[in-house]
């Protein structure tokens, strides 16, 4: 039996996970309690995966072997607050993707001057022979999980 991926949030980050999700054999279902772009919705209609806009169906939800919220929602939010009380496990993104690759991750985070210490990294990384095939931002994220991971970021 599949494990029931479901995803709060039909962004970048949410779509780019469920395309990842279903290639890796999960039963995907996308939930957002607001307007899914257009864009996005033709990439989960072209992809077969489940979705819906303006409200979060809690007997699609509520059941799900695993959650990904998108980094938009907020701890505090309904949704979360039930997943949490069933122990429901509730994941981000890149927590979700990292068990599908070799590679190692250098995550920054925080409010400013993450371009600058990304590109920092990136350049001593590179100076010190560290061959980087590819780097990211939320904003890549759709791309990154359609193409797969090569193994090196």
């Amino acid at each position: 039996m599949k494990q029931r991926l479901v995803i709060l949030g039909g962004g970048e980050s949410g779509v780019g996970t469920a395309i990842l999700g279903k290639k890796k054999g999960f039963e995907v279902f996308v939930s957002d309690f607001g307007k899914i772009k257009e864009k996005y919705k033709q990439v989960l209609i072209n992809n077969g995966i489940e979705w819906e806009e303006e409200g979060h169906s809690e007997e699609k939800i509520l059941f799900a072997d695993v959650v990904m919220k998108s980094p938009g929602i907020p701890d505090k939010a309904p949704i979360i607050k039930k997943l949490h009380e069933k122990a429901v496990k509730v994941i981000s993104e890149i927590e979700f993707a990292s068990k599908f690759t070799k590679a190692t991750i250098v995550g920054i985070t925080g409010s400013n001057g993450k371009t600058t210490t990304a590109s920092l990294t990136y350049e001593l990384l590179n100076n010190g022979k560290k061959r980087l095939e590819r780097g990211f931002g939320r904003k890549h994220w759709e791309e990154f999980c359609r193409t797969g991971f090569r193994g090196k970021i």
